[in-house]
């Protein structure tokens, strides 16, 4: 479980927003907002930035370790193949339609005080490499030299030589260190002191090295963008033997839904399908209701087409949602063709009568689902990335559904029936 380790180049800054009335455009979209941010901050040299929102930030760390919607992890020992094979991952990432904010994690360049020991003139002068250390530690990392109490507060005093010093290398390199004869040597003769660069960060996941290369999705849909990386990556990029990859992020969630979806939904195809020969006691007319699923399920897509929204997860709840309004028209109709079927003995006369019975039913039922999400596929402010989908979803294939039961149900009813005797 990540506990927020960060390096000291990355930080968080939350911009709250104003209510959405007070915005110069209300219209404006999320993502709209988040590309004019984008054009503003780039300007400032030498910055990164990752677009995401608190509680998604944190579930994707407590999940994978990653913020973005995608993090490619590629692991092995050496640092520097990491990040040269991290900056091939990154070049070809880039090439992908609908790829944001990639970037590679900052694990070097941070610059480093090195004191390197001079192990003959530390022998010398009689001194040893720990005994350096130490005299080194203290004067720049600071020693404890008691404890300060102030009522029930206390403070713990350090020792160490003042900022000013510690940041200058030439007034270091005259820092006096003591022999065990009482004399001084000054830390030059017995050290090299240098500011080089050196890595900003470690990182590790299950005791191997690692370094992460991320990516927000903005325009398409995260399913199709991983699986395009995933062939770039094998198709353009040379893994070293010795080192893998391994993929995190929202991804991890989307392929876990999917997952659960893929059982979810034929089971609730299976029972919807099962009540429905329950109810006629027939296969056939239970087969001629479920028609209804594949036609309402092509308007939903359609829906999503035309709206230019991905298929997601939360389209797919849609779906499950969708099929049984779709089912409850056919039922309508369909129940009450059999029943004037069984009254009249008229075949032709039921379908006919029947359905122009059942339209005024039928067209209430639908207009009750379809405009009751209305708001939540207009909707533009919080939840707007969950609610448009699965609206759409409905509106769509209960329009398409509802045509199919008022034109196309009877019709198949009627052909299926036409050699059949009526039912008593």
């Amino acid at each position: 479980m990540a506990n927020d380790p960060m390096p000291p180049n990355v930080a968080d800054t939350f911009v709250i927003l104003k209510p959405r009335s007070d915005w110069p455009m209300p219209s404006k979209t999320k993502q709209e907002f988040i590309t004019e941010l984008e054009q503003s901050i780039e300007k400032l040299p030498g910055n990164n930035y990752e677009f995401t929102q608190p509680i998604q930030m944190r579930f994707n760390e407590l999940i994978s370790g990653v913020r973005a919607d995608l993090g490619i992890k590629v692991f092995g020992d050496d640092l520097s193949q990491l990040l040269a094979s991290a900056n091939e991952i990154l070049a070809v990432i880039n090439t992908i339609d609908g790829v944001a904010d990639a970037r590679v994690e900052q694990v070097t360049g941070l610059p480093t005080l090195s004191v390197i020991p001079k192990r003959t003139a530390l022998g010398r002068y009689g001194l040893n490499v720990a005994d350096l250390q130490n005299w080194v530690a203290t004067a720049i990392g600071g020693e404890s030299a008691g404890i300060l109490y102030e009522g029930d507060r206390r403070f713990e005093l350090i020792v160490r030589l003042p900022e000013t010093t510690r940041r200058d290398i030439d007034r270091l390199a005259s820092l006096p260190v003591p022999l065990s004869n009482g004399d001084y040597v000054p830390l030059s003769e017995i050290a090299t002191l240098d500011i080089a660069p050196a890595p900003a960060q470690i990182s590790r996941e299950n005791g191997k090295r690692r370094v992460v290369v991320t990516a927000n999705v903005r325009g398409r849909d995260l399913g199709s963008f991983v699986d395009e990386a995933k062939r770039k990556i094998n198709d353009e990029v040379d893994i070293p033997a010795g080192y893998w990859l391994g993929y995190g992020g929202t991804f991890e969630q989307l392929a876990s839904a999917t997952q659960r979806l893929s059982i979810v939904v034929p089971l609730t195809l299976l029972l919807i399908i099962s009540l429905l020969v329950m109810a006629f006691s027939s296969l056939k007319d239970a087969l001629i209701v479920f028609s209804g699923v594949p036609l309402a399920l092509t308007g939903g897509v359609l829906a999503l087409f035309i709206r230019g929204m991905p298929m997601s997860i939360s389209a797919g709840i849609g779906f499950i949602a969708l099929s049984g309004v779709a089912v409850l028209n056919g039922l309508v109709m369909l129940s009450f063709i059999r029943d004037l079927w069984r009254e009249k003995g008229d075949l032709m006369l039921a379908v006919t009568e029947g359905a122009l019975m059942r339209l005024r039913p039928v067209i209430m039922t639908a207009l009750v689902a379809s405009l009751g999400f209305v708001p939540m596929a207009l909707n533009t402010g919080t939840g707007a990335e969950v609610q448009r989908p699965l609206a759409t979803v409905v509106i769509g294939g209960i329009i398409s559904s509802t045509l199919l039961t008022l034109l196309v149900l009877p019709i198949l009813y009627q052909w299926f029936h036409r050699n059949d005797k009526p039912q008593h």
